[in-house]
């Protein structure tokens, strides 16, 4: 039993912290991908590469806190009061949809994170990625504004 208030804890106070980090990394990416789209056109791949790898890095760092650390930590919600249930059966909701975004972005960062890259469809496949991230934030706000709503009502997460 003691076990379990331990584990219930620790969910409390890691989602806002994750949130957090989440959002520090959502605004990392943000801003590098700001950084790639207004590159010029007639930039060489050799003047683009660096951006590009560390902005894939960034990118991938990113979806995996949200994939595999924040949406887990709603999934383990062990709480009994109503709101609790509401934001994980919201996550549960948006999880498939957060998911898409993750494959398309994983799959973003596989083409391009490779030696023999070519530039010849960037533009477009970074705007298909912007639409992607704006998919996915929308989604996150959704359960941060859950979270953020249940905080201001005083209940803790467990």
């Amino acid at each position: 039993m003691a076990t379990a208030m331990t584990i219930d804890s620790i969910h409390s106070k890691a989602i806002p912290d994750l949130i957090s980090k989440l959002l520090k990394k959502r605004q990392d990416v943000l801003v590098l991908l700001n950084r790639l789209a207004t590159t010029k056109p007639e930039m060489s791949l050799q003047e683009i590469d660096p951006l590009l790898r560390h902005f894939c890095q960034m990118l991938v760092d990113y979806v995996a806190l949200g994939h595999f650390e924040v949406y887990q930590c709603f999934e383990e919600i062990h709480s009994d009061t109503s709101r609790c249930k509401k934001i994980k059966k919201l996550a549960c909701q948006l999880y498939p949809r957060i998911a898409e975004t993750t494959h398309q972005t994983i799959a973003f960062n596989d083409h391009y994170d490779t030696p023999q890259l070519s530039l010849d469809s960037f533009r477009e496949d970074l705007s298909v990625l912007g639409e992607q991230l704006a998919t996915r934030i929308e989604l996150e706000d959704r359960l941060i504004a859950a979270v953020n709503q249940q905080k201001s009502e005083g209940v803790e997460l467990h």
